[in-house]
């Protein structure tokens, strides 16, 4: 199954949107990212894998491709952490597909599954302008610093490391968003 995620990549002070798209396979379990991405995205694989676990979700033991489009330009950091772990769990099933369209979002997961906060949130929100999305989902701690320009609808995780981790996010979502848990297998 195919799922998109939109978020944002910062190249200096200028940031453009980037498609995450995550795709399920028939095959050996492995994942693989593509798409122009750095060290630090690589190793989002490790970071992501062990956040669902400690979340709650089981990881799925299929082929996974996530790509980041567009794929000419070089994708840096962790911000692709939070796309990446909600496409899988879109392309599970587990998060409706149709909220996704209306979000952009970025943010470092920690192993534990905590949310944890990105560079350039500024120039981010400002690539959101005009998109016609409903918000940027960010790390609380960078809503914080957020000063009071009005450039696109900012929502923020929760506070704690427990209530701000991929299980919990969802919560701050449009409520008629039904997100269903899938328990773990052992």
């Amino acid at each position: 199954m195919l799922a998109k995620v939109y978020s944002v990549a910062v190249s200096g002070l200028d940031a453009y949107s980037v498609e995450v798209e995550v795709d399920l396979a028939a095959g050996l379990p492995m994942f693989t990212v593509v798409g122009l991405p750095d060290l630090t995205v690589r190793e989002s694989r490790e970071r992501v894998r062990s956040a669902l676990r400690n979340s709650g979700f089981s990881f799925p033991q299929r082929k996974i491709t996530v790509n980041l489009a567009p794929a000419d330009l070089r994708k840096e950091g962790a911000a692709f952490d939070l796309p990446i772990a909600v496409g899988i769990l879109a392309a599970e099933g587990i998060i409706p597909a149709a909220v996704l369209r209306e979000l952009v979002m970025v943010g470092e997961v920690s192993l534990e599954g905590a949310i944890k906060p990105v560079h350039g949130a500024l120039s981010m929100a400002l690539a959101c302008r005009g998109r016609g999305i409903k918000g940027l989902l960010v790390p609380v701690e960078n809503a914080r610093k957020r000063p009071s320009w009005k450039t696109c609808p900012c929502i923020r995780s929760r506070p704690s490391p427990r209530s701000s981790s991929i299980s919990r996010a969802p919560r701050c979502w449009p409520r008629s968003t039904a997100v269903r848990q899938r328990p773990v297998r052992p």
